[in-house]
């Protein structure tokens, strides 16, 4: 009789490693967060006061809706420093603001604002009639003082530092005079500088105050020509310590920022 094969059964125990879940990703995030944190505040130390401001707004309006500079609630309420690549957002403001009030509009063609290598210059030009100040005087007309309002309302909310010039035609005094070009020049940008703060402009942003009586003649070929006769503001190119906060950031502490920022 044949004999019927026994069958083994054989069963294996597999086991199967256990899904981790991602609690440590969490956890690694939370460590690197708080690292950042603790990166931004040891740079912040070291930081300027306009920088900490700037940062401190930034936190609070990152779209900079209030001031396009995200500085409307803990921060500053100055705008951005002028450098080299806002310059012309400056220049196109104060033209913009010459443009939409009337007694200004008149006065466009004795307004000229160029960039220098030493940042914008805004010029006031005199006209034949006296139209900035009288013929030898050093009091601001009524123009002037319109003008200068106005610039001083964008200008103050900058930290950049001003230069102030004075500059006279080469028409000189009576010669027994003991008063020249050389005292007009620097009196006259010393009231455009008294009548700007005046208007908003702090004490410490006016840096200098120059008189050049008639050695910068604008129309060298006519050295009477009544354009030569000029007040000249400077607005000066920021500094490092003024530097906009977004440029002096090192890059993860912007990327930081930055994602902190969104929704």
């Amino acid at each position: 009789m044949d004999k019927q094969r026994p069958i083994y059964l054989i069963r294996k125990k597999v086991s199967h490693v256990g899904h981790h879940g991602g609690a440590w990703k969490v956890a690694y995030a939370d460590f690197v967060t708080a690292m950042m944190a603790l990166f931004i505040v040891l740079w912040l130390m070291n930081a300027s006061e306009h920088v900490r401001k700037a940062v401190a707004g930034y936190f609070n309006d990152p779209q900079g809706k209030s001031n396009e500079t995200g500085t409307d609630r803990a921060g500053s309420s100055e705008s951005l420093p002028l450098t080299k690549d806002n310059i012309s957002q400056l220049k196109e403001r104060l033209q913009k603001s010459i443009q939409d009030q009337a007694d200004l509009k008149k006065l466009a063609d004795q307004i000229e604002m160029t960039v220098t290598p030493e940042g914008l210059r805004i010029e006031l030009l005199e006209s034949k009639d006296g139209t900035f100040f009288e013929s030898g005087g050093t009091e601001l007309s009524a123009s002037g003082r319109s003008i200068l309002a106005m610039v001083a309302g964008e200008l103050k909310k900058l930290p950049n530092k001003l230069s102030i010039e004075g500059h006279t035609d080469s028409k000189a005094y009576a010669q027994e005079s003991t008063y020249g070009n050389w005292e007009l020049s620097v009196d006259r940008a010393n009231s455009a500088r008294r009548s700007m703060q005046e208007m908003g402009i702090r004490q410490n942003q006016v840096a200098q105050v120059r008189g050049y009586a008639d050695q910068r003649l604008r129309v060298a070929a006519d050295p009477l020509d009544p354009s030569n006769r000029r007040i000249s503001l400077i607005v000066q190119f920021a500094t490092v310590d003024a530097a906009p906060v977004e440029a002096s950031l090192p890059a993860t502490v912007s990327k930081f920022a930055q994602s902190t920022a969104s929704p």
